[in-house]
């Protein structure tokens, strides 16, 4: 049977998502997150079925490959919050305000991340405790 755990999509040479990806992990107790990098070969393998998976590299990306569907920006913050128990769980009810409004602050940290948590020389290696939950 395929892998079918909900995947979330980042950038691994940046600090901010490296250091997204280590805050998920610490409190995603039941692992049902696994995890790849936007300029790794499984996400593009997942744009052939999900040809909405953006190649912009500043966008955090959660694929619920049961349901079938995409969430970019903030909208996969809070699918990925929304799975994480109380009390984060909570600022999931957020996704009900217009994505318009949601996207403006997830884009402004978005072109700052870089300027303010680095630029990382290569993608992070999983610890052996992690490296099932990494895709290539």
């Amino acid at each position: 049977m395929s892998e079918t755990r909900p995947l979330i999509l980042f950038d691994g040479v940046c600090g901010l998502c490296d250091t997204s990806v280590q805050w998920i992990l610490a409190r995603d107790h039941q692992e049902q997150f696994l995890f790849a990098t936007l300029q790794g070969e499984t996400t593009a393998g997942l744009r052939e079925r999900f040809p909405e998976i953006p190649s912009d590299l500043s966008t955090m990306v959660f694929v619920d490959r049961d349901a079938g569907h995409v969430y970019v920006r903030s909208r996969a913050i809070f699918q990925i919050l929304k799975r994480l128990d109380q009390p984060y769980r909570a600022i999931s009810y957020f996704r009900f305000l217009p994505a318009f409004l949601t996207d403006l602050g997830y884009r402004l940290v978005a072109s700052l991340r870089y300027k303010i948590w680095g630029k990382l020389e290569a993608c992070r290696v999983p610890t052996p405790d992690e490296r099932a939950r990494f895709l290539a």
